[in-house]
Formats: C-alpha cells, sequence, structure tokens
C-alpha cells in the first residue's frame, strides 16, 4: 500500500497521520503529482474555509492530477466539501467530482453555527467505507457548511435539517467528520478506505 495525503495546509494532518499510523499504514504527505499519481490510495485532508484550500491545490497545480485519479480518493471535512460543483464559502468553484453546491447552516435558534460534537448516521446506502457500521456509531463534527442530500449520498446527519455526512462516486469518498477526532468510529471509517482495492 502507498498512501499519499496532499498537503492542503490543514491544521488537522498531523492528528490525521497519526491516526493513520495506528493502523499501521505509512503515508507521504506531499504535493508531488507524481507521488499521489502512483499511491494506491489518495487523502485530501482540509480545515478552514474552502476559498483558501481551493487556492492552495491550484496554486500547487495539482487540480487536473486530483480530477483524474482512479485509485480510492477520500475528502475529508473541507476535503470532502471540494469534491463538489462549488461551496458558498467564498463562492468558489470547487473540484466538479460530486454534483452539488456546499453552503452555510442558516442561523437557528438553538442550533448554533458552527456545528461542533458528536453525531450519529443515518445510512442510507451500502458501501465498503460503511463496514460494520451502524447508527448507533457516533463521528465528531466542527464544520459551518455542509453539502446537500443527494444521488451520491451514502450517509446522512441531521443538525436541524439533513445534510450529507459520507458520500460516494465511483472511486471518489468523502466524509464530512473527522475520523481523526472520532475515536473507533473514526479509525474503523479509516480502516475501511485504506481497505477499498
Amino acid at each position: 500500500m502507498r498512501l499519499a495525503i496532499i498537503d492542503s495546509g490543514g491544521a488537522n494532518i498531523a492528528s490525521l497521520r497519526y491516526a493513520i499510523e495506528r493502523l499501521g499504514v505509512p503515508s507521504d504527505l506531499t504535493t508531488d503529482k507524481l507521488v499521489i499519481r502512483n499511491a494506491t490510495h489518495v487523502i485530501l485532508p482540509g480545515v478552514g474555509a474552502a476559498a483558501d484550500c481551493m487556492g492552495r491545490l491550484e496554486r500547487a497545480d495539482l487540480v487536473d492530477t486530483i480530477i483524474n485519479l482512479q485509485q480510492p480518493f477520500l475528502g475529508i471535512c473541507v476535503g470532502m466539501q471540494l469534491l463538489f460543483d462549488s461551496s458558498e464559502e467564498g463562492d468558489v468553484d470547487c473540484l466538479g467530482l460530486l454534483s452539488g453546491r456546499v453552503r452555510r447552516f442558516p442561523d437557528r435558534d438553538g442550533l448554533p453555527v458552527p456545528h461542533m460534537g458528536w453525531n450519529n448516521l443515518e445510512i442510507m446506502h451500502p458501501s465498503p467505507l460503511l463496514k460494520d457500521f451502524s447508527e448507533d456509531d457516533y463521528l465528531y463534527y466542527v464544520h459551518s457548511y455542509c453539502a446537500p442530500v443527494g444521488d451520491d449520498t451514502l450517509a446522512a446527519t441531521n443538525y436541524g435539517e439533513q445534510f450529507s455526512a459520507v458520500v460516494q462516486h465511483e472511486n471518489v469518498f468523502g466524509v464530512q467528520c473527522h475520523p481523526e477526532r472520532s475515536a473507533r468510529s473514526g479509525a474503523l471509517l479509516l480502516k475501511n478506505f485504506l481497505s477499498i482495492d
């Protein structure tokens, strides 16, 4: 296995690498196109604003490389949001690997934004990524923007309304949670992804 983690500048990268090391899997943190193309699995983490993350990918000239990946590819948090057509956050065009526009949670009484905390999944479609998951498993979230529920949604979470928590289109996967902060459930999610051929 050759795991490439795209260095998107997110503050969660060290925690993510440590979570993956605990699974016994080495990783390359990189913006090298050749390393990314030759990896068996690729992860795009993300923390911060979508426009800033897209800007870093564009400056590193990685957009075409990412769009053309054929191996299992996982976007995490903002990395998942970048998989969609666009985001309200900075009104930015994203990677366009999944259909839809990411939008900000509306302001509502009793539901502060950002959404922070533990939530379970409403599993909608089976997937190797969700192997051994049940709706009693909780994952940790920190986000102000969310992706709509659509044809590519594997599981949803509710925070005043449903949003896509886990998505997949062909080899492209995304999770809105932070698996590196989600204890046993997060470790299972990462293990499942790394087991996908």
